[in-house]
């Protein structure tokens, strides 16, 4: 059944039909925050398919999560009218680099029923690498040894590609030759990681132009969200498979390029139109979620960057309240207010739902979260530990996985001897290094040793009866569901009994997991199927809602947003991050403004920032001085508070008022908005780990070289003056920079 247009175009402004109806040659639909990409996503996808011009089979629509390919193809069902049973291509980067993997496994060396490895287990493998390569596993961990590796691989880098001055990285040299042998010990263990997915398919692709070819004309149309999050190698993937018939739509929107950290270039979407010539720009610019003011204040600070294609967001709700901002004494005086903040809103009859407190770094929550028990206030903190991370999750899925590979060594290790079974840690090196010689698995190698006398006693009877339970397991998977199957391994290795019998006040809660892992085996048709899910899975939903104040970082409220959010620790050195400006300089400095402009624009009806005075950082106190990215914000969309309730130090509230209120001036001709501009101006980009000095400064009293009494940090020497700042030489705190009115002269 064909679709009329109007029943997926109806309600789309003339910037996002143009970008659903440019369906050839590559497109970037440039989407601002709130300007709908999704729905342009949708869109599209149902108008390629409701139009005819390809068959789902032969559209490659990539995510960056599950939760995104299983909204889309909901939506597109909803919008043509009909259930999209079919889609096989769309999904994220890694479930469908590894759909193409199986596919030609053979291609690097692997067999189609290669294991996906988690994080644990690689870290796993590498301590054993380390550790046989007589290597100090405390000077340069596995955990390190993983984070160069995957940095490679995001990088599309191969072991033969490794420089020596990469190597170095690691063990004085040895990265690369360590990077080479984990990557043969995956092939033994028929493995790969998550880097490997998209990296062993770039090198089908390059070595088998008949492969490549084969996709070329596979896909017809390609359709990327997030395109501003890609890494190289996500990159390099997607040029290859765009080379064929060049119809490649990205949407992204580089003022929200915020994971740099963890490999995403945002120089991707910046040079889309020179890599692929000819190219549709299409800008999203109405926002559907913000106020006026909201908005305002975003766009303003995010023009400061530099490297960006350059949009300005606008909406009909031209008005809404200031965003504000407030100075506050320290840590728990800023949580103090925020909570009476969240309990005023809640007195006011909205939710508690409805709110958000976003903070650069996750050591900032304890301020709040400790307010919020003593207060009785309700909140959740997402990104915490979920739910396939837990213990008793990893042991049920290592048995599954050995009864679906018996090559899994690192499966067979964790469970060998849980529960317990008498087989020690002097057995199991054994067996290591029994299957190094043999060059066989672990539970090869078992079958044979128990047959002679290397092993004795109680552990050989013990590997003998688990070898021998491994090999039923496979024979009830013949006959059995997955989730009987499972059920089945559990009780018959012991497992379940372990938890039961332990009086560990966790352990009732422990079952409760291994029966929610059944509900989840359950909407499964096999084990496999189940297993490669939870691998590729990046998004777990978390269990029903409850009205509650949601407390994360900023990087973890990308994609979300609230009526109400606060935004506290607005600090040089906080945020932007000193650590951020240290190693990456201008470009990280960019990178913490996109931050910036990212929380500002989660919120839809008030945006509420704070600075604190002084802050405690890993265990010592120290004074802090306003973001520079507070004197970017129009002053027309902002308003200046001070919190005088909560501290008695008044001439810190008449600093912060002074100071604050003629920057805000929202009186273009004032004096105070002048001085701001040409201190705005003339102001380096990057202090050393100064801030950026916008704001008007007022004549300090002090001079250098006086010597003065801080209640916190003692007696010092005054270094140097900068208006009302200080940066002090004190006699046991060391070098600090503080407010005059901090101090006093003696």
């Amino acid at each position: 059944m064909r679709t009329e247009q109007n029943d997926y175009l109806s309600g789309l402004n003339p910037e996002q039909k143009d970008a659903v109806l440019t369906t050839e040659g590559p497109v970037l639909v440039l989407a601002g925050a709130g300007t709908g990409k999704t729905r342009v996503l949708t869109c599209r996808l149902a108008h390629i398919l409701a139009g005819g011009l390809a068959y789902s089979s032969q559209i490659l629509s990539v995510t960056f999560t599950n939760k995104a390919a299983r909204e889309m193809r909901e939506r597109v069902s909803d919008l043509i009218g009909q259930t999209v049973e079919g889609l096989p291509w769309l999904g994220t980067f890694h479930s469908i680099a590894a759909k193409i993997l199986r596919i030609h496994a053979e291609l690097v060396d692997l067999k189609s029923s290669f294991t996906i490895l988690d994080t644990d287990d690689q870290i796993r493998l590498l301590k054993q690498i380390i550790k046989s390569e007589d290597i100090d596993e405390k000077r340069w961990t596995p955990r390190y040894l993983a984070t160069l590796i995957d940095n490679w691989k995001n990088k599309g880098l191969t072991p033969d590609k490794i420089t020596a001055k990469e190597s170095f990285r690691f063990a004085e040299g040895k990265g690369g030759k360590l990077y080479a042998i984990y990557q043969g010990r995956l092939k033994t263990l028929n493995a790969c990681d998550f880097g490997d997915l998209l990296l062993h398919n770039i090198t089908i692709f390059t070595k088998y132009p008949d492969v490549l070819a084969k996709y070329h004309q596979k896909f017809r149309y390609i359709l990327v969200d997030e395109y501003q999050d890609t890494n190289v190698c996500q990159y390099l993937w997607l040029r290859l498979l765009a080379q064929g018939t060049g119809n490649l739509c990205v949407v992204g929107d580089d003022d929200q390029s915020i994971y740099g950290w963890r490999g995403a270039e945002v120089d991707n979407i910046l040079r889309f139109e020179k890599d692929f010539p000819g190219a549709k720009v299409v800008k999203l610019e109405r926002n559907y979620r913000s106020s006026g003011n909201i908005l305002g204040a975003a766009s303003g600070l995010i023009s400061a960057n530099q490297d960006r294609l350059g949009k300005t967001l606008w909406t009909e709700d031209d008005g809404g309240e200031l965003v504000t901002v407030t100075g506050v004494w320290d840590a728990p005086a800023e949580a103090r207010l925020i909570s009476n903040e969240i309990e005023n809103w809640k007195s006011r009859g909205r939710d508690y739902n409805h709110i958000a407190v976003l903070v650069r770094a996750s050591r900032q929550m304890r301020a709040f979260e400790e307010r919020f028990i003593a207060l009785g206030l309700p909140y959740r903190v997402i990104g915490g530990p979920r739910f396939f991370e837990r213990q008793e999750i990893r042991d049920a899925h290592a048995y599954l996985r050995l009864v679906i590979s018996e090559t899994d060594d690192l499966a067979f290790e964790r469970v060998v001897n849980v529960p317990k079974r008498g087989i020690g840690q002097t057995t199991i090196q054994k067996l290591q290094m029994a299957s190094r010689a043999m060059s066989k698995s672990l539970e090869r190698t078992t079958q044979e040793l128990v047959k002679t006398d290397e092993i004795r006693g109680k552990a050989r009877q013990a590997l003998k009866a688990f070898t021998l339970d491994l090999q039923r397991w496979r024979n009830d998977a013949k006959a059995l569901n997955p989730v009987d199957l499972a059920e089945r391994i559990l009780d018959e290795s012991g497992y379940t009994q372990m938890w039961r019998d332990n009086k560990d006040a966790k352990s009732q809660g422990r079952l409760e997991n291994l029966k929610e892992l059944m509900q989840a085996i359950s909407e499964f048709d096999t084990l496999e199927g189940y297993l490669e899910h939870v691998s590729l899975v990046l998004d777990i939903e978390s269990g029903p809602q409850e009205d509650e104040v949601s407390l994360m970082t900023l990087h973890a409220a990308k994609g979300l947003e609230f009526p109400l959010v606060f935004l506290p620790g607005w600090e040089e050195g906080v945020f932007p991050s000193q650590k951020s400006l240290d190693e990456n300089g201008l470009a990280g400095l960019e990178e913490e403004r996109r931050l910036a402009y990212v929380g500002l624009t989660r919120a839809r009806e008030k945006a509420k920032i704070y600075f604190a005075a002084n802050r405690q950082v890993y265990g010592s106190w120290q004074s802090s001085i306003p973001s520079r990215f507070i004197d970017e914000l129009p002053p027309q969309h902002v308003t200046a508070e001070s919190d005088t309730g909560y501290y008695d130090h008044r001439a810190f509230a008449e600093e912060v008022s002074e100071s604050f209120v003629s920057s805000f001036d929202r009186n273009r001709s004032s004096p105070g908005w002048q001085r701001y501009q040409r201190n705005k101006q003339s102001a380096p980009v990057i202090d050393g780990s100064a801030r950026r000095r916008n704001a008007p400064q007022k004549q300090s009293d002090f001079a250098v070289g006086e010597r003065i009494f801080h209640q916190k940090f003692g007696y010092g020497t005054i270094q140097s003056a900068d208006g009302s700042k200080l940066t002090v030489a004190f006699e046991k705190a060391g070098e600090k920079k503080v407010i005059d009115s901090f101090v006093e002269k003696v």
